[in-house]
């Protein structure tokens, strides 16, 4: 929802000197507005573990890329499947993974009950934490207009809608329907491209230092980067972000 007027926020950066003003902001979705900057990975096992799963979490690890794989490839997820629905096939294709590379010998029912109980188990994470960021996004959309970027299934028009975010995202960069994925800097140019303003004048939000950071400065816009739990350790240059956050009302204390 766009403000009636123009209003940008003269920022300050981590070493206090000014920097060009913000008018705007796309957010990242997984991981940025649904777990509290963890990757979703972390978010399942904790599942498995609460389902007791007797799997390891390599095995696991090995399960969730097979999964994000098969899903990325084949028409498996519906532009129709609300977030319940998508984790539901996610840890259907996961959980019978696990059981073809035999570190799991469960039965039929046993597989889908449990299957199901993980699902279920991440769709009340990402709910009770969407409504702590729907807190945040509807004090800032009354100042900036926002854009969401995302690599998604092509579905996520579907989750906004089901966690009551579809208001604050008027234009939505959806990679399986553009066509590009982060981390191409293409995919936040079209994101920059749809608020019709410099990049300059843009903050993306992101989870991901290398999928949502890095394209991010690429393309010019400030970047304030939700640091937490990665996939895995990486290498970060933390002089790259403008701005370092751990919660995402961090960010009410950088722009209002």
């Amino acid at each position: 929802m766009k403000p009636s007027a123009k209003v940008t926020a003269p920022l300050l950066n981590r070493e206090g000197q000014g920097e060009s003003p913000v008018s705007a902001l796309i957010f990242d979705y997984g991981g940025t507005l649904d777990t509290r900057g963890r990757h979703w990975a972390h978010v399942i096992w904790d599942g498995y573990k609460e389902a007791r799963i007797p799997v390891t979490e390599e095995q696991f690890r090995e399960a969730y890329v097979y999964a994000e794989r098969a899903l990325a490839k084949a028409p498996i997820v519906l532009p129709t499947d609300n977030f319940r629905d998508l984790m539901q096939k996610k840890l259907e294709v996961e959980t019978q993974h696990l059981v073809e590379m035999g570190v799991w010998q469960p039965t039929v029912g046993e597989r889908r009950r449990l299957s199901d109980q993980v699902a279920l188990y991440c769709y009340e994470q990402a709910r009770q934490t969407v409504m702590e960021s729907r807190e945040t996004l509807l004090r800032l959309s009354g100042r900036y207009p926002m854009v969401l970027v995302s690599n998604f299934y092509g579905n996520i028009q579907t989750i906004l809608q089901d966690f009551q975010l579809s208001e604050f995202f008027p234009q939505v960069i959806e990679s399986a329907v553009v066509g590009v994925r982060k981390p191409d800097p293409a995919i936040y140019q079209l994101g920059v491209d749809a608020i019709g303003l410099p990049a300059e004048e843009v903050m993306v939000v992101g989870d991901s230092y290398g999928k949502d950071i890095v394209p991010a400065k690429r393309v010019g816009c400030h970047a304030a980067w939700f640091e937490g739990p990665g996939w895995a350790p990486e290498e970060v240059d933390r002089s790259l972000p403008d701005h370092i956050i751990t919660h995402l009302s961090d960010l009410e204390k950088i722009l209002l």
